[in-house]
């Protein structure tokens, strides 16, 4: 019997992401997963995703139904299992014969005929759990211990001392769940109200979000299929990602620098609030430049120039900038719903890694801005290292910059002063603020130091 093309192109995608290293939302971005018919795409996209979040719990599983190591499967195999097993304990729709026989047809299609047997032992013992929320948000025991598995216990470890048991337990079923869609309402192309209520009659409904003025969370409906999509009026965008690039402020006229800008969102957010001006957009990648190039709809009277560039490496710029965004290459775990894979990959040496990294982009980054210019540090990192430790050892070297304060920054932006703490460092908690998890710091050069 042929495999469905969805649990085929799951499969690759899957062995392509666990052999070559590669992210799952890239290719599920590609041709092989734009030719499929709508209903195959949705379905590709929930095994895929669905598997790489879970996948703690599927190895955990795979494990205890076998009585073998997972090292003693081919990769191919392991794959075929994980896909199998997610079907089983979290598709309700998805009958178990169905995924039971296509994971045996599966595993001959990748020449692995003589391990369909043990496949379909494995498939056959998973009692159909269907796991997941229930209608008024919370979780069974069961649903909690396998969210639990499906992080790294270095990483529960560190979070629970950093943010506390229940904080944690937050932040890990935020991070299990599929992420909701935010969507920014550009400036300029209407009122929040007007496209709430014009988003409604197309049958999208959605809800403000609680810290930015702009934002829209989509409760139900294909934001895709409406005319404010089609039309620009709207963008995707994390809210936690817009009141990072909010922290900029600026001001009509100004010059910018993006560090690292692709692909594109918060620049696209600058350049909607600072009315003329130019936009220096930066980025280390060709092909990630390329494809913030081709994002549509850059304001009138606002100049955006590329430039590919390591901000890790001394800056070519001659002249300073009097708004500077680095929103730094991380670690991604406030992220980790949208990007699973990191949850594998992410090893507690490779923070040291990044934050030497990140230390030299904020050097360089306060040695082009103006006085009396501001520069917004941020990650989308749950770290200290890459965090406030980042910030606060390239300050102590630098006596011509300080942090913005708690209470200047709750004077500037009053809505986030749940975000702001104590410290005026600005971070969001998934699954505790309801957006993915982001830090950022406010840093001002003062007006009488031209020299760092």
């Amino acid at each position: 019997m042929p495999v469905s093309p969805a649990r085929q192109a799951a499969y690759e995608i899957l062995h392509t992401v666990e052999t070559r290293g590669e992210f799952a939302i890239d290719l599920l971005e590609g041709r092989r997963f734009s030719d499929l018919k709508e209903a195959d795409r949705k379905l590709t996209m929930e095994l895929v995703m669905g598997a790489l979040r879970w996948q703690g719990d599927l190895d955990f599983q795979i494990e205890r139904l076998s009585g073998r190591p997972l090292k003693y499967f081919d990769p191919e195999v392991r794959d075929i299992l994980r896909l199998g097993l997610y079907q089983i304990r979290f598709l309700s729709t998805i009958p178990q014969s169905a995924a039971v026989n296509e994971a045996a047809e599966l595993a001959k299609g990748a020449r692995k005929s003589s391990a369909v047997g043990l496949v379909n032992a494995v498939l056959r013992k998973c009692e159909k759990s269907a796991l997941g929320l229930a209608g008024d948000g919370t979780v069974s025991r069961e649903y909690a211990e396998s969210a639990r598995r499906s992080i790294p216990e270095w990483m529960r470890a560190r979070w629970e001392q950093r943010y506390g048991n229940e904080a944690t337990r937050a932040i890990i079923l935020r991070s299990q769940a599929i992420p909701q869609t935010c969507l920014r309402v550009r400036a300029g192309k209407g009122s929040l109200e007007a496209i709430q209520r014009e988003l409604a009659a197309e049958g999208i409904r959605t809800r403000p979000g609680n810290f930015q003025e702009r934002v829209l969370w989509v409760e139900s409906g294909r934001i895709q299929s409406s005319s404010a999509w089609r039309e620009d009026r709207v963008v995707i965008q994390d809210e936690a990602s817009q009141l990072v690039a909010s922290l900029l402020r600026p001001e009509p006229g100004q010059k910018v620098c993006d560090l690292c800008a692709a692909p594109g969102m918060k620049t696209r957010q600058i350049a909607d609030t600072l009315v003329g001006g130019c936009i220096v957009a930066c980025d280390r990648s060709l092909r990630r430049m390329r494809i913030m190039n081709r994002v549509r709809g850059m304001p009138e009277g606002v100049r955006l120039d590329g430039v590919l560039l390591d901000a890790a490496l001394p800056l070519p710029f001659t002249r300073s900038f009097d708004r500077i965004l680095i929103d730094a290459p991380c670690s991604g775990t406030g992220t980790l719903a949208r990007n699973p894979e990191i949850k594998r990959r992410l090893q507690p040496e490779d923070l040291l890694r990044y934050a030497e990294r990140q230390a030299r982009m904020l050097r360089h980054g306060l040695d082009v801005l103006a006085p009396g210019g501001r520069l917004v540090y941020s990650t989308c990192s749950l770290e200290p290292e890459e965090n406030e430790e980042v910030v606060m050892n390239v300050l102590r070297e630098n006596s011509g910059c300080v942090q913005l304060a708690a209470p200047a920054l709750h004077r500037e932006f009053p809505r986030l002063a749940p975000l702001i703490e104590g410290s005026g460092f600005f971070r969001t908690l998934p699954g505790v603020h309801h957006m993915d998890g982001f830090f950022a710091a406010v840093i001002v050069r003062r007006e009488d130091v031209h020299d760092s």
